[in-house]
């Protein structure tokens, strides 16, 4: 099925960022959310990062404006329904997604696929609340979706070959590099990058070292463009926390038991870039 117009449920930093890299690509997009000030919010976001590609001369301003052209702000999931393909960017709860599933499955056209954006929650279980499973799918993208160039696509014991290379050549035609993981817990990505973010954590609770260096030690030193306590704090304490739980809970090992002090800042509403604090002020 050719694939025209884009749904994507959620309009917070993954959901704008996927709207954004859809809508620059040339296709419609339906994003949908909870309430107008998120979608008023994420569209704002959407608006400030072409600018920034204008500005740098990789857009241009008729350009940008054809992309916001494309964006569709509602509150009503029912105009999702004449959607080729949804992506789901909801909050990172298996009930919310599950309830999700259900309703896009009983609303969508039996040939759309239905994709899920999250960095943890077994894509298996979300299929299995629909009538299409072989149609489901994980399409991981990583934040900030405009600039990061990989896309984790996740199958599911469900998901059918023909699915998979869909989803695959879409990613690559918004200029993304994707790579294929089974449905496991945290998949690929998290379940190597959470212990280290958890165990940058322990390493700052246990006074090893102060955060500043611990992330300079982590990118002089490993390579990386960010240190774990930075690169937490842009993904959200909140969100390591409970994919750290997915990972200990899916894998039946304490080892990836969240960080007290993790624990301590979502407790205290520190959850990083998205609060203004985390491991840092912002």
């Amino acid at each position: 099925m050719e694939i025209k117009k884009v749904g994507v449920v959620g309009a917070g930093t993954m959901g704008n960022g996927i709207a954004h890299v859809f809508a620059k690509a040339g296709y419609q997009v339906v994003l949908n959310d909870v309430d107008t000030k998120f979608l008023d919010r994420g569209y704002e976001t959407i608006g400030k990062n072409l600018e920034r590609e204008v500005a740098k001369g990789k857009l241009q301003a008729a350009e940008r404006e054809a992309a916001l052209g494309r964006i569709e702000r509602t509150t009503d999931r029912k105009k999702l329904a004449g959607c080729d393909f949804i992506v789901e960017a909801a909050t990172e709860k298996f009930e919310i997604k599950r309830e999700l599933f259900r309703e896009l499955d009983a609303m969508c056209r039996p040939e759309v696929i239905l994709s899920s954006n999250t960095s943890s929650i077994s894509i298996t279980k979300l299929a299995a609340q629909t009538k299409r499973p072989e149609k489901v799918i994980g399409m991981h993208f990583f934040n900030p979706v405009p600039v990061l160039k990989l896309v984790e696509v996740i199958r599911a014991v469900q998901t059918s070959d023909e699915t998979a290379a869909a989803i695959t050549a879409l990613a690559e035609e918004l200029g993304k590099t994707p790579a294929q993981a089974n449905d496991f817990p945290g998949f690929v990505s998290n379940r190597i990058l959470m212990p280290f973010i958890n165990e940058a954590a322990y390493a700052l609770m246990e006074g090893v070292a102060e955060p500043e260096a611990i992330d300079t030690i982590a990118k002089l030193g490993f390579n990386h463009p960010m240190g774990p306590l930075a690169l937490a704090d842009l993904i959200g304490l909140d969100t390591c926390v409970a994919i750290l739980e997915v990972l200990r809970d899916g894998l039946a090992d304490e080892r990836y038991e969240p960080c007290p002090l993790l624990r301590e800042h979502v407790a205290a509403g520190r959850l990083g870039r998205k609060s203004g604090s985390g491991f840092y002020s912002y």
